[in-house]
């Protein structure tokens, strides 16, 4: 099974910094992309139609993606783990506070049938839409993860799914905590990393049994929001996070 994963940010012309909570980016800092660009890159490069629309939720922020698969597992919808498709101007997977320590020294010592309580990770702080991936990827629920960045991207990759010098690796999460509990909760599996760093390159024909999009507005202008109708109309709405679009 296969999941859409994407974030607004992703369709600017440029990455906006991150704005102050309760702000949006200036209009100046990025242009979002024209519809038909939009269409173009769904429907060619990712293989998807208005003629069927999929599953499909909107969210505040990225994190919101974790809760929205957990409700797909928990009807039967979806089975992990399941593979995704991460289009966002970033990666996710946790460069920066709060960073990836807490992951690899504190929930892969957890035995894996518990870790993906992950509100209590939201509680202590610790979990936040830069890092939600990782810690999905600690969860066991992801089989292989395919990242679709665009020519703006910044170096946010950690450095245990990047190759010494150019290219990736697949992703296994390891720290001593890992190790030491390896016996009994067996080897951390190796997930397939696959990264497209042009968009005109992406070409995916295996179907989505669902897809989500963040607004992330905090990293994408106000202007950008008349890309989500766009978007929507390749989902068929099961949530959405009230008031960024409704049908």
């Amino acid at each position: 099974m296969q999941v859409l994963d994407l974030d607004l940010d992703f369709f600017l012309s440029d990455c906006c910094p991150l704005a102050p909570k309760g702000e949006r980016p200036a209009s100046a800092c990025a242009s979002p992309w024209t519809e038909a660009a939009v269409v173009s890159f769904l429907e060619n490069g990712l293989g998807l139609s208005t003629a069927h629309p999929i599953p499909g939720c909107i969210t505040e922020t990225h994190d919101g993606a974790l809760s929205f698969w957990q409700e797909r597992m928990d009807a039967g919808m979806l089975t992990k783990p399941f593979s995704v498709v991460h289009v966002d101007a970033h990666a996710d997977l946790g460069i920066g506070k709060p960073g990836p320590g807490f992951v690899l020294n504190n929930v892969l010592g957890i035995p894996p049938k518990e870790r993906d309580r992950f509100s209590r990770y939201c509680e202590q702080k610790q979990l936040d839409e830069a890092n939600y991936l990782l810690f999905a990827l600690a969860f066991r629920w992801i089989d292989a993860l395919t990242l679709v960045r665009d020519p703006f991207s910044r170096p946010d990759l950690p450095p245990f799914c990047v190759r010494d010098g150019e290219g990736y690796r697949p992703i296994r999460l390891e720290s001593f905590v890992s190790r030491l509990f390896e016996g009994r909760y067996g080897p951390e599996p190796e997930i397939p990393f696959t990264v497209y760093n042009d968009p005109a390159a992406v070409c995916i024909r295996e179907p989505f049994v669902c897809m989500n999009l963040a607004v992330s507005p905090r990293y994408a202008p106000e202007s950008a929001d008349a890309l989500i109708p766009v978007i929507a109309q390749y989902m068929t709405l099961v949530q959405s996070a009230k008031p960024w679009y409704t049908e």
